[in-house]
Order: C-alpha cells, then structure tokens, then sequence
C-alpha cells in the first residue's frame, strides 16, 4: 500500500464527512450564497481545523466565485491547508554524535507508549539501532507493555522498577546506549496531565538528569496527541510546549476520528511540525508526515481527486 493510501486510508472519517457536507452545500446552492458559505464554514470548523483556516477557506471560495460564478472548494481547501503546514518535516533530527535521544510526551491514553515502539520500528526499517527506555514507572503494565513491543520490534529495553526515579532510569538507559553505540534512545515517559505542575516538574528533571551525560540531549522532545480529543489537544500541546519546548508532534487514532482538521489547528497555532501520525494500530501504521498528502486525503472528494 502507497503512503499516499495509508493517508486515504486513515482520514476517511474526516474525508468522507468534509466531502459529503460539501457536495451537498454546493449541490443546493451552486453560486455560493451567503447561507451556504456561512454553512460552509460551520462544516470546516467541525472538523477542528481551525476558525482562522476555516473563516480564510471560505474568503478565498467566496473571491473565486465572484470572478468565475460556480468554483470547485476541493482544491481550494488543499492548497490553503497544505500551504499552512509548509513543507514536510525532514524526520527526526540526528545528533552530531551518538545517540540521538528522543523523549515522547503527552497524557495517558494518547497512544505514546505505543508510539514509542512504533517509530523505533520505523528508525530499524531506515536502518538505525535503537534502544528503548521505560521511565513511566507509573501506570500499572507500563513497563511490561514496553517490554513486549521491544521483543516485537526488535529492541532492547532499559527499565527499572515500578515507583522507581524516572530520571535516574533515563540516565541509565542514555549511559547503556552510549556504551553499545546504538543510533536513538527513545524515552517513554509517565503519561501525565498538563495541568499537574508537580509532574511537570518531574519531566524537566528528566531532561536535566539527561544533559549530566549529553548537554545536548534530549535532541527532540515528541508530544504524543490523541485526534480524537479534538480542541482539546490543543490545550494540551500549549501546555506541553511552554513546559518541555516540544520539537515536534505525533497526532495518533486519526483513523478514528472524524475532526482530522485538528492537526492544522495545532500545526498552526504553536508553529511545531508534526513529525509523524498515527493512521491505525499495526506496527508500520506510524508514518512521517507529508502535508501535500494530508491536504489531498483530506479534501478529495472521492472520485474526483487522485494522487500521481
């Protein structure tokens, strides 16, 4: 399956709602009224793509249409979206030396454990070895969880015991790859809310504990983001950010949501790449994000849009 299908694939909720309420606005009203733009814009927003994106969509749908009468908003859409996500992340960064050191972040439920094994997965398919760290000592299963991707992915993992120091386990495993000259160290933390202060405190530690070894370190800070909490995630990730200067983001379940557009929203406001998304629950269904091909499986209309 193409990359470009596994987009498809995975938007289809939010595809397939975006592209049914548009059809049947533009079907009843073919100029564009100003109930329907006023429609059109609801629907945007139902999505969670934004106010903003949503209010400057319909502006640029409303000015073709007074120049040609009727006007296709599909691709309208696409070139407005895939011009406000810019161009494709180049990936994860890679330190000057060994290891590169990736902590992933975010609340419970989001999907990072899982996250974590996955792009471990991805960085042994590019070639790299990677070593797997468990510092939620926290959520009962964690580290069994953890475990049991890593002999699935193929890699080892660094843990200690359940109510252990989650920065002295992170300082350990970054001393261990160090040692076995291994290419990443990808950190699971403690799934936390971004409103406790104390946990917060608890990563900042992590990230101190980590520059005693490596000044640098870590090199990226992944926020793991749930799509289906939709605005909410936003909150999340301005929390995240003014905490941990979040490097770039993971939006995870985007095959089960119809408010794909929150990715815009988040991409949009806080100026952070998202890196990679989560389009189902195989361990290659972690993809790096192209937001040409996120443009076009969001707003193609079914039978009218294909990839070349």
């Amino acid at each position: 399956m193409s990359l470009f299908q596994k987009f498809r694939d995975g938007l289809r909720k939010t595809q397939e709602r975006l592209a049914g309420e548009i059809k049947r606005i533009v079907t009843r009203a073919p100029k564009l009224d100003a109930d329907s733009l006023e429609e059109l814009e609801a629907t945007l927003i139902s999505t969670d793509i934004g106010v903003d994106t949503a209010i400057r969509i319909v502006e640029l749908t409303k000015e073709a249409a007074k120049q040609s009468g009727q006007v296709d908003v599909f691709p309208i859409a696409r070139a407005e979206i895939e011009r406000e996500l810019g161009v494709a992340s180049p990936g994860l960064v890679k330190a000057a030396q060994a290891p590169t050191v990736v902590l992933l972040a975010g609340v419970n439920g989001t999907g990072k454990t899982t996250s974590t094994a996955k792009l471990a997965h991805l960085l042994k398919e590019q070639g790299n070895e990677v070593l797997l760290a468990a510092c939620d000592t926290f959520r009962a299963a964690a580290i069994e969880q953890l475990k049991i991707w890593g002999q699935r992915v193929g890699c080892e993992v660094i843990a200690g015991q359940y109510g252990a120091d989650s920065a002295a386990i992170a300082y350990d495993a970054l001393e261990a790859a160090m040692k076995r000259k291994v290419d990443y160290l990808l950190i699971d933390t403690a799934g936390r809310l971004h409103t406790k202060k104390n946990l917060m405190e608890e990563m900042k530690k992590m990230h101190r504990s980590l520059q005693k070894k490596v000044p640098t370190a870590p090199h990226e800070v992944l926020l793991v983001l749930d799509s289906t909490t939709g605005t909410n995630a936003l909150n999340q990730a301005r929390e995240f950010h003014q905490v941990l200067g979040v490097t770039g983001l993971i939006v995870t379940k985007l095959d089960g949501t119809a408010k794909g557009g929150i990715v815009v929203a988040i991409a949009r406001e806080l100026n952070i790449p998202v890196k990679f998304i989560g389009l189902g629950e195989r361990v290659d269904d972690l993809q790096p994000f192209d937001p040409k091909q996120f443009a076009e499986a969001l707003f193609g209309d079914n039978s009218e849009t294909r990839h070349s």
